[in-house]
């Protein structure tokens, strides 16, 4: 659930006022780490630990808005960095000033909300302390995320030809398009601003004029806000109709007779939404106030996001979660993030997940050992919501778009055959588990050697597409589909019985073979023979698999064109 601007406002607010309470503590436990190493000898791992407190102080103080408290803390956490790279006891006038700088960020601590003097304790720029969470006037941009399949689109047919108009309804049917025909382009604006179709198709020739098509769509396009698609159709191939439809907004131009193929094509590229599912983000900080920040401003972003506060916990929910991106703090205590990157990038399993760190460091040299060490990005702290946002965003879809090339067909943009397998692992133990059925099918288009031989192999996989697009839009978006391999899918259907998911890849096989496949000036047909077997009745991926093959071989042998389902004494 995406939280509301305000939800969140009042989320941050509750978090800023528990970290303002805690602020004293934190302090008096610099104080006593302070203390402890003015008793003992030169402790380097001591004033590391030091180091590291009064550094996260820095980054988690001026997240929260206390710039105060974050420019204090900020000159402190300088000269001990100063100390450790000489590795020996601080002078007296170091230590004094380690003092001062102590005891004024007590003072701070304590009325947090305090104006920095005049006259600041360090040269860091001040640009940093603006960046507060949520200002009254600004909200970040929620994303809209959108499923693979979605209701029937609702597209505008315009032609005056009854014949040609029943016909391409018809075929765009078998797409998951519902169609509403005019003949001519009475009414046709007022049914546009009540129903605002996803896409039109529309002739040039109407009876209202040789380019009435064109002329009627320049003047709707004028008065909306974003164009309408549109798709023009025609007999006529001169560049003067081509001109016009360009000028009326159109996408696409195709000639009668259409090429329904491509007509489909162009549809679904004008129609679709991107397929985005909510961005999984996991984080990694130590500090947990600041790790539910981060959290929320993700949530409000619509990203799901996972908080780990113990570095060394990060396996499970790495395993479980299965993050798009990790978000990480560069320094926690007991392992660093440069160690923890590392560690996650020797299991093959991870090494495409891309690492944000996030830290107050501002060292070049330390920043590209945090590259080098497998981090994607270096993010500085404290850092705008929407900044943060942007970032995390670009790289989850640039994360998504490389790992689709390695799990993907690119001529369909299915399963390919090794993650169609994985995955019918995977959903055959949930069946398992369950108790519930599933069902396993594969199909392969009939005589496909045929159509490339004849047509070429442009046209076999513009065959291969339309079915491929067929059964996106027929299942469901809890099936999995993929391309088995060459003419071959599979499709998964989980709790689904046998005999109901036999039911429904005949109704598939019945609108593939009526859709009019075009080449050239040739029209044709494909059917596709279809075998489906289920678990339990066979048991384990391999013999439903196994199963599924040699049923749809059979329903060859029967003739093509048919489903057939496996019988254990019949196959």
């Amino acid at each position: 659930m995406i939280s509301s601007p305000e939800n969140v406002r009042e989320q941050f607010e509750a978090l800023r006022q528990a970290y303002e309470q805690q602020l004293p503590k934190k302090v008096e436990e610099l104080e006593q780490i302070w203390q402890k190493l003015l008793e003992v000898p030169w402790d380097l791992a001591e004033w590391e630990i030091f180091h590291c407190l009064a550094h996260r102080l820095v980054g988690t103080s001026a997240t929260f808005g206390f710039a105060g408290v974050s420019e204090i803390t900020y000159t402190l956490e300088c000269c001990l960095r100063d100390a450790i790279a000489t590795n020996r006891i601080p002078s007296a006038e170091q230590k004094a000033s380690i003092k001062s700088l102590l005891e004024a960020l007590k003072r701070a601590a304590i009325d947090p909300q305090q104006d920095l003097p005049n006259t600041h304790l360090g040269d860091r720029d001040e640009s940093v302390h603006r960046n507060l969470l949520w200002q009254p006037d600004r909200t970040i941009e929620t994303p809209h995320f959108f499923s693979l399949q979605e209701q029937k689109k609702l597209i505008f047919l315009v032609e005056d030809d009854p014949i040609l108009a029943q016909d391409l309804a018809l075929q765009l049917s078998f797409f998951s398009y519902t169609v509403e025909i005019f003949r001519d382009l009475q009414g046709l604006s007022a049914a546009i601003d009540q129903a605002n179709p996803a896409a039109l198709v529309m002739d040039i020739i109407l009876p209202e004029g040789q380019c009435a098509g064109p002329e009627l769509m320049q003047a709707i396009q004028r008065e909306r806000l974003t164009p309408l698609p549109v798709i023009f159709i025609s007999a006529r191939e001169d560049l003067t109709a081509r001109l016009q439809a360009v000028r009326a907004g159109g996408s696409a131009y195709f000639t009668k007779p259409v090429d329904i193929g491509g007509l489909i094509d162009k549809l679904d590229t004008l129609t679709a939404h991107k397929p985005v599912e909510p961005g999984r983000i996991l984080i990694v900080e130590d500090e947990s106030i600041l790790a539910t920040y981060y959290a929320a401003v993700l949530q409000q972003a619509g990203m799901l996001t996972a908080v780990v506060t113990d570095p060394m916990q990060v396996m499970q929910p790495l395993v479980e979660f299965k993050p798009d991106l990790i978000l990480m703090d560069m320094y926690m205590p007991g392992c660093s993030g440069l160690e923890l990157a590392s560690v996650i990038r020797q299991q093959d399993a991870y090494v495409s997940i891309p690492i944000v760190f996030l830290s107050i460091e501002t060292n070049m040299e330390q920043q590209l050992a945090a590259m080098h060490l497998g981090g994607d990005e270096f993010l500085t702290k404290p850092i705008e919501p929407s900044h943060l946002v942007a970032e995390v965003k670009s790289r989850v879809i640039r994360s998504r778009i490389l790992s689709s090339f390695m799990v993907r067909d690119s001529l369909t943009g299915l399963f390919n055959h090794t993650k169609t397998k994985e995955q019918l692992y995977i959903e055959v133990a949930r069946a398992r588990r369950s108790s519930k059925p599933l069902a396993f099918a594969m199909l392969d288009i009939d005589h496909f050697k045929s159509i490339n031989d004849a047509f070429g192999h442009l046209i076999g996989d513009r065959v291969i597409r339309s079915l491929s697009r067929l059964l996106q839009q027929r299942l469901r978006k809890t099936d999995v589909i993929g391309r088995y391999g060459g003419e071959e899918f599979a499709a998964i259907l989980p709790d689904t019985s046998v005999q109901a998911a036999a039911k429904v890849f005949d109704e598939i096989r019945d609108g593939f073979a009526k859709v009019r496949q075009q080449a050239a000036e040739h029209e044709f047909s494909v059917t596709f023979s279809c075998g489906v077997a289920g678990f339990p009745e066979y048991g384990d991926p391999n013999s439903l698999n196994e199963a599924a093959d040699k049923a749809m071989y059979a329903a060859k042998r029967g003739g093509r064109n048919r489903v057939k389902i496996a019988q254990p004494d019949e196959i």
